[in-house]
């Protein structure tokens, strides 16, 4: 790329002039690139020639480098990172892209996709998720065909923080209540979630020889999930496999208030907690049961994982130091356990406040 095919305009803005081709009367025609400085218009006609040059150089579909992606790829991951990968990519990438040329996609193919998400109601996070995705495979795609990326100076959408809807203190004790007085599988299952922070998946793969009552000790070392599968027979199925994160297994000290619970359905090593039974349930069946418990307790819906969130904010309360509790709750940092876990209520700063004293 020749340096004097930018110039300074009159207007203050620096002009950039790619040959494109002759016209019939035998003229040089050009592609006009404009920007505030010189640097930005050479940088810009470097990103044109790359793609142009890509463009003539590999000419396989997306979903072609997809495949090969995928197929490298789908070894070195667990089994559900797997499936959340091609699920993403069959329902939202490949009927965008899948058919392009995947150096002819341009960054503002991408963005018009993020816009199209955004549009059709999805998360900013959800968005996030499917566009780092699409980092994956043109970062390969890049290292094999020598391909211009489209998304390397790309911003991804910005991940909101979604509300967590939660029993206020009244209600957290009329929980207790009923459960001190409806003691079944499916109470335990919630007991153990709001005094231990356990994940429901963690907790719906739990046996019995993962709790030491002699010792009090938990330890998490499964999680079970239902994921996405390519058989024709069946669009789902249950699995179980180790942790989402090497944080996440984990050991947790039993409190006092689980104990009588625990010792009057303790089973055999084998069983699972919440079935008593070699058969456990999914994560799903639980969802339904503490949605009959709250029923039953005339209590607002909220989701299971809320239980965790209102652990982490008790603990809080009772003075646990942030990386203890980032610890229990099988997090990689404590910055996600005061981002996503930890609330205050209105009370609290209440309290705090009143504490502020001026002379004035």
């Amino acid at each position: 790329m020749s340096r004097s095919n930018a110039y300074h305009r009159k207007d203050g803005r620096w002009e950039g002039r790619i040959p494109q081709g002759k016209s019939d009367d035998g003229k040089q025609k050009f592609r006009y690139i404009f920007a505030r400085s010189k640097e930005e218009v050479l940088q810009k006609m470097e990103e044109i020639y790359l793609r142009d040059r890509s463009a003539e150089s590999c000419c396989k579909t997306l979903h072609t480098v997809f495949s090969e992606w995928f197929n490298l790829t789908k070894h070195r991951i667990k089994e559900s990172t797997a499936a959340n990968y091609a699920m993403k990519a069959d329902k939202h990438i490949l009927p965008v892209f899948g058919e392009k040329s995947i150096s002819s996609i341009t960054q503002d193919d991408v963005c018009a996709f993020i816009a199209d998400k955004q549009k059709s109601g999805f998360s900013e996070r959800y968005i996030a998720d499917i566009v780092v995705l699409m980092k994956s495979i043109f970062k390969y795609a890049v290292a094999s065909y020598h391909i211009f990326n489209p998304l390397d100076s790309l911003r991804l959408p910005k991940k909101k923080g979604v509300e967590i809807l939660l029993l206020d203190k009244e209600e957290q004790e009329q929980l207790q209540a009923y459960i001190s007085n409806n003691w079944n599988h499916g109470t335990l299952g919630t007991a153990l979630s709001v005094s231990t922070g356990i994940r429901i998946g963690e907790l719906c793969a739990l046996q019995w020889k993962d709790i030491d009552l002699e010792k009090r000790i938990l330890t998490v070392r499964k999680t079970m999930q239902r994921i996405q599968t390519s058989s024709d027979t069946a669009k789902t199925k249950l699995i179980i496999t180790d942790p989402k994160s090497e944080s996440s297994r984990r050991k947790i000290p039993i409190p006092d208030c689980m104990m009588s619970f625990l010792l009057k359905f303790k089973e055999n090593s084998d069983d699972y907690v919440l079935t008593g039974s070699s058969k456990p349930i999914e994560p799903r069946t639980m969802q339904y049961r503490f949605r009959t418990i709250l029923k039953n307790a005339n209590l607002p819906s909220v989701h299971f994982h809320a239980l965790r969130h209102i652990f982490a904010t008790t603990c809080i309360r009772l003075g646990f130091d942030v990386k203890s509790l980032s610890e229990l709750l099988g997090h990689s940092s404590v910055e996600i356990t005061l981002n996503r876990y930890v609330h205050s209520s209105f009370e609290q700063k209440q309290a705090y406040m009143k504490q502020i004293a001026f002379h004035f």
